[in-house]
Order: structure tokens, then sequence, then C-alpha cells
């Protein structure tokens, strides 16, 4: 799915009016129909009390084109005009004087702190004040007004976007921003929906389709999308009846010290269960028998050194190579890991103190494959690219870096993003059971797998987290975010390979009785 900047969601508007004839008032119409079509699916009517507050601008349209048909549906609706400018959009004009047309009850006017109404914890909020083109700053009675909306604990629902937040930048303060319990977005999501620092502000959210012009959205190339099942489909490699497994590649996992082989093992298992035809791990001495032992699947090579790699030397013929796990940064093994850059011309995963020691000596981000995958946890980031004012200045930070030295960087996080350049891919798949030891090695094996069997790095990438993702919300059912190790991931890999050609069950019919009526 693609997420529009608001530059591309004005300009889809407008040729949407255009190309269907009809006024910018109608879509506006159209979107608030939408919004109360969702409310009264799920209400049927009930008499909670309703608050709609609406803004001056398209965003308080919006509000009022929900007010009006609530009202004319029979629910027990109070709206009112947070007036914090004395200018009015046309469209909102519009609505404004067809609401008066349809109820004697007109909307109240909202100036100051004074005329905030009651809102009880069982009522419902309707939040339409400001919209994704908020330019100003907010009046400070505005922000005591979304105060109020919190501290009634009132379900509370956004239209678009909740109102104060910015679509590029982080709040200063978070009391100045509505806090929504759900958000219904028009058409797209907005990346706010998916960074630590605003993800906060909407417990869940929905995307309406108000029925932007087809061919638009389908051309439109944006700077960041979504990344779900349907995007992934069509990355994936379909296997021939004969194939064998010379076709799948051989995988190369270097890394390991003591007391951390158990690092590679996780990420030779991970690309194993990939799909690769064959894995080899490159380990120090110590990491011979635990793997030779624990995953007999895997060849394994080992160092002259007892304790660390000194000398990264092989007469294997891999496909791609995963390289950092458990590795360490002694001296030696940081001249190994240099002298290998040198040489190497293998596609690359590089994680954890392969960062580090890139971090350490940044020239050698210089000797990598184009399109190498950097896969650092956060701190690993923050000695690779420096500290970041907020989660804007993150990624404005990632894509510079990416575009330096022409590498695909993943921020992960709850949406891990891939970055490649000046476009990024936020995964949907994934949940707080991730966050314990080894799931990194695991992401690292998978995406290594990925660029073993010929996915080209972009997409082993992008398909890698996905998988990692859902094998863990698959297993997650039968272990709990506290108890899921990474292992579990693993091992589900191949129930999130079949996930992918599942479809939604049907419902089922209670009985023959109701079978019969069905066909007739």
């Amino acid at each position: 799915m693609k997420i529009f900047s608001n530059e591309q969601i004005y300009e889809g508007d407008r040729l949407t009016a255009q190309k269907q004839g009809i006024s910018s008032a109608e879509l506006m119409e159209r979107a608030g129909i939408q919004i109360f079509n969702w409310l009264h699916l799920r209400m049927q009517g009930a008499q909670v009390p309703i608050h709609v507050f609406c803004g001056i601008g398209n965003n308080g349209g919006d509000g009022l084109v929900v007010a009006r048909h609530l009202i004319t549906h029979g629910y027990n609706v109070k709206t009112y005009i947070v007036n914090y400018s004395d200018k009015r959009s046309k469209d909102f004009l519009i609505n404004y004087d067809r609401i008066k047309q349809t109820t004697k009850d007109w909307p109240t006017l909202l100036e100051c702190k004074e005329d905030f109404p009651q809102i009880g914890v069982d009522d419902i909020i309707i939040d339409a004040v400001f919209g994704i083109g908020l330019n100003r700053p907010t009046d400070e009675w505005v922000k005591q007004l979304f105060q109020l909306f919190r501290a009634s604990k009132a379900f509370t629902l956004s239209v678009d976007i909740p109102s104060g937040l910015h679509t590029d930048k982080v709040p200063e303060n978070e009391n100045d921003v509505v806090w929504a319990m759900h958000t219904l977005s028009f058409q797209t999501p907005k990346l706010i929906f998916f960074l630590p620092d605003t993800a906060k502000y909407t417990v869940q959210w929905e995307v309406l389709d108000i029925g932007i012009d087809p061919e638009y959205l389908y051309t439109t190339q944006t700077e960041v999308d979504l990344i779900g099942k349907f995007e992934v489909l069509p990355l994936y490699k379909p296997r021939d009846k004969f194939s064998h497994k010379g076709q799948f590649g051989h995988a190369l996992i270097i890394g390991g010290s003591y007391g951390k082989i158990g690092a590679v093992t996780l990420a030779s298992k991970a690309a194993l269960s990939s799909g690769v035809g064959l894995v080899t791990a490159f380990v120090p001495k110590c990491g011979y028998i635990p793997l030779q032992t624990s995953f007999p699947e895997a060849m394994v090579i080992s160092d002259a050194e007892d304790e660390f790699i000194s000398n990264i030397k092989f007469d294997t013929e891999p496909t791609a190579i995963g390289i950092g796990v458990g590795l360490g940064t002694e001296a030696k093994t940081i001249k190994a890991f240099e002298d290998f850059l040198k040489a190497n011309k293998k596609p690359l995963v590089i994680d954890a103190d392969g960062i580090n020691i890139l971090s350490k000596k940044k020239t050698l981000l210089k000797l990598l494959p184009q399109n190498t995958v950097l896969t650092p946890h956060p701190k690993e980031l923050e000695r690779l690219i420096g500290s970041w004012k907020n989660d804007f200045d993150k990624l404005k930070k990632v894509k510079a870096f990416s575009k330096k030295y022409n590498v695909i960087v993943l921020i992960k996080g709850a949406n891990t993003i891939t970055v490649i350049g000046d476009k990024m891919y936020v995964n949907s798949t994934g949940n707080p059971g991730l966050s314990t030891a080894g799931t990194g090695d695991v992401l690292t094996g998978i995406i290594t797998g990925l660029l073993t069997q010929g996915y080209d790095p972009l997409a082993a990438t992008v398909f890698g987290v996905y998988l990692h993702g859902r094998a863990a919300d698959i297993t997650v059912e039968d272990y709990g975010y506290q108890s899921l190790i990474a292992t579990h991931v693993i091992e589900a890999l191949g129930k999130a390979y079949i996930d992918l050609f599942t479809q939604p069950e049907q419902p089922k019919i209670e009985n023959e009785e109701e079978e019969n009526q069905t066909e007739k």
C-alpha cells in the first residue's frame, strides 16, 4: 500500500474531482458518508451521546457531513464549531449551511475554555478540528480542548489524522495533540502512524476508500510504501517439481566468538529455513563442536584461533554472505573483517559487530558491494549515523547515509523500515515478542538466505523483514509475548510461507436447513 504525501493527497483530490466531474464539496460528502457508514455499522442506532468537534477548514467540513448524517439517522448528536480563526474554507461553509437546514439544533460555537461542554466517559468524541494541512500555531484554548478530550476518557475517533499532529514533524508537546483511540484515514495511512514518536497518538487506525481516481493511485510513485501480504506475494519465487538444492544457492554465515556461537547457529538455521540449498558457518575453533552437534544440517569451517575470528579464509564458493553476528571486536577480528571486505565481491548482509566495526572505521564503508544490507539495532544505528533529535531526523540521516554509501539500511522497530536512498518500506508484521535475544540474528539469516536464493537485495530485505515478523505473529499465539524466543521464529518460518497463500476463512453455515435456504 502506498503512503502518499500531503501534496500527493491534495493532487489526488483535485484530479478526482476533475476526472469524475464532481465538486470538492461532493468529494467531501463522499468522505463524510464513509465515516458515517463506519460508525453506523458499529452503533446500530445506539443513543450514546456523540460530540462532533469541527474546525473551520476542510477537516471541519468532513465533520459537519458526519454530524448531519448522524442527525438524520436519529443519533444523539451535539455539534461544535472550534472557532480558532475568522477564516473558513469554502466547503466548510457549504456544509455548515446544510447542517443548519437539517436541524434546529445548530452547531455550538466554541471560542474559549468557558464554552467547553461536559463529556462523559461513556460518550463518543469525533475529532474533526484540524486535518493534514495544519500550518498555524494552535491556540492555547484549543490545546486545552484536546486535553479535555483525553481527560474525559471517552472514545475518541479522529477524522483522517489526530488534530494537532503534523505529517512531517514531531509535536513539541504531547498535550498539543488529540490522543485518538481510533483514526479513520482517507485513502492512505500516514507515515506518522508507524513512527515511535508519533504512533502513540492513535491506538488504532483504518483506511477508508473515498473513491480517489484509481489511475492516479496506481501510477503515482510514493516515497513510502506499507508492506503487507499483497505487497510481498509478487516477490515470492515458486519452486519447480524437479528442483534440487544446487539451484537455491550456498549461504555463508561468518561470525561468533567465545560465548556467542549461538548467534551464528540461529542465523545459519534461519538461512536454511528460509529456503537455501546449502549453509556453511565460519566460526572460531571454539564454535566447531557446538555447531556440528546442535545444527547437523550446516557445514562448518573454523578459524585457527580458538576464541575469536582472526583470519577469514574459505575454499567454498558462497552465493551470498551474512557477517557480524556474535563476531566481537578484537583487534585481529577487525583486521580480518577489513581484509575480507577488500576481497569480497559477493552480496552481503552485515549485522551486529560487523556494523560496530564499520562505525569504528568508516573508511571501510567504501569497500561494501552495492546494495549491501545493514541490519543494525537502534544503538548500532546510532553508532553508524550519529544521534538524532527525533524520528524524522533519524529518517533524514538514514536516507542520506544510504545514498552516500549506496547501501540498504534497516531501521528496526515495531514497524521496521527498509531504507534505500530516498525510498522507504514500512513493515506491517511483527509484535513485542520479538524484543528478545537472538531475533536479530534470525533476521540476518533470513535476509542472507533470500539473497542466496536469487532475490535482489531490496526484495530480500523487504520480504525477509515481512516473513520474520509474520512468523513471530503466528508463533506468538502459542507462546505469548514474554515467552517467545528466537528459535520459535525459525520454527514458524514454514507457516509464514504457507500463510502467503492462505485465504480468509468463509463463515460456516450452521445447519443443513440454513444451507438449503441459501441454495433457494
